[in-house]
């Protein structure tokens, strides 16, 4: 083999990205000394998504100071590419585990990566904003990003306010007449690998409040507060974000890019194939390797293997995938475009265990893997 494109997305719990190409890079090169090896570790649009797309493409980081859920103070990163793609990470100061020590859904805002993107809006470098939308503590709708951008919102009183989740049943009029005419000049796109709407029974405080941790009680008053929202934008803005797929990513947050700033969702995988012009580089490629912690039905629906797949089989390329568990119902993956799927696990043990040996069992999967395919080469 000459050369081989390596996509692998995290082992959740185990292994990042970066690490898993790491360790795939390492072992191919022991059989395969001097194949071309290409790495692109993939991120969901959550943590580790800015370190991704910096690992793949020219660039730097940027430290500033933003808000974080609760209105202090933290130091976040955004990822500047060479090509004038910015990168951010709503999780980066937004993120759940910036609540973990007290999680209060219902005031927890998204001020914070608004005040991001208008430092990427306002640098004259700046051709377009890749938002990675995994991982938020909130559930505002987005209000709180709008605010920071200069949308204002008003209560029955006439009152100006920012909403958080507990108040955004208050909204009575958005007057979007402020916001930073940037906006209208720059591409903004938001990584976004759910389908769920802005509300209703598979809408954001439902499906994603118990984890940020709301109640029953609060995720009623939110999802009514997320409703409210969705009829004042159809109302002043005549844009109807309720049956919106994505709408409900990040606490609404997909919903809100959508209303108050244009963006365009679509899937994290799509997002990276475009960004990175993987495409570009699958001329007289051997092999594609990607991979995941576990392989089910979900892989098929949007997810990065899929994507991969897709990409893989449009240009004739081989693909397997390496996974730590796989599930059931997969058969459909080998029409998609992936021609193995093979897993690390060597011996049937509870994750806790597994997980220790994580790394061990993905070296010796990749060098078995490649010692057999040298060999049938010969």
């Amino acid at each position: 083999m000459k050369k081989i494109i390596l996509m692998p997305d995290s082992f959740k719990g185990t292994m990042s990205s970066i690490e898993v190409s790491k360790i795939m890079e390492n072992e191919i090169k022991k059989v395969y000394h001097d194949a071309s090896i290409l790495a692109y570790p993939i991120a969901d649009g959550g943590e580790g998504t800015i370190d991704c797309f910096l690992k793949a493409k020219k660039g730097h980081l940027k430290k500033m100071w933003v808000s974080d859920p609760y209105g202090e103070s933290i130091e976040a990163e955004l990822g500047l590419l060479e090509n004038g793609d910015v990168i951010i990470e709503v999780a980066s100061c937004i993120g759940l585990p910036l609540t973990e020590d007290k999680p209060i859904p219902g005031i927890a805002t998204s001020f914070g990566v608004g005040e991001q993107i208008k430092a990427a809006l306002n640098s004259p470098t700046t051709k377009r904003i890749i938002i990675g939308l995994g991982g938020s503590s909130t559930t505002d709708g987005g209000c709180g990003i709008a605010a920071a951008l200069g949308v204002k919102f008003t209560d029955s009183e006439g009152k100006e306010f920012i909403p958080v989740g507990e108040t955004l049943i208050n909204i009575k009029n958005i007057d979007i007449s402020g916001l930073n005419p940037q906006v209208a000049k720059k591409q903004i796109i938001a990584m976004c690998d759910v389908e769920n709407s802005l509300y209703g029974s598979k809408g954001a405080a439902f499906i994603f409040g118990p984890q940020k941790g709301a109640d029953l009680d609060l995720i009623k008053k939110i999802d009514a507060g997320l409703r409210n929202l969705s009829s004042v934008v159809l109302n002043d803005l005549e844009i109807d974000i309720s049956q919106l797929t994505g709408g409900g990513a990040a606490g609404g947050i997909g919903a809100g890019l959508y209303a108050f700033l244009g963006a365009k969702l679509q899937p994290g995988i799509d997002t990276i194939l475009e960004t990175l012009q993987v495409e570009k580089e699958l001329s007289n490629t051997d092999l594609i390797i990607t991979g995941e912690g576990k392989i089910d039905s979900q892989s098929i629906e949007g997810k990065v293997i899929s994507g991969i797949a897709r990409m893989a089989k449009k240009n004739q390329v081989p693909a397997i995938a390496v996974v730590g568990d796989i599930g059931e119902n997969i058969e459909s993956l080998y029409d998609t475009g992936i021609s193995g799927i093979f897993s690390i696990n060597r011996v049937a043990k509870d994750f806790q265990i597994t997980k220790k040996n994580s790394k061990a069992d993905l070296s010796l999967t990749i060098y078995n893997l490649f010692h057999f395919i040298k060999t049938i080469s010969s």
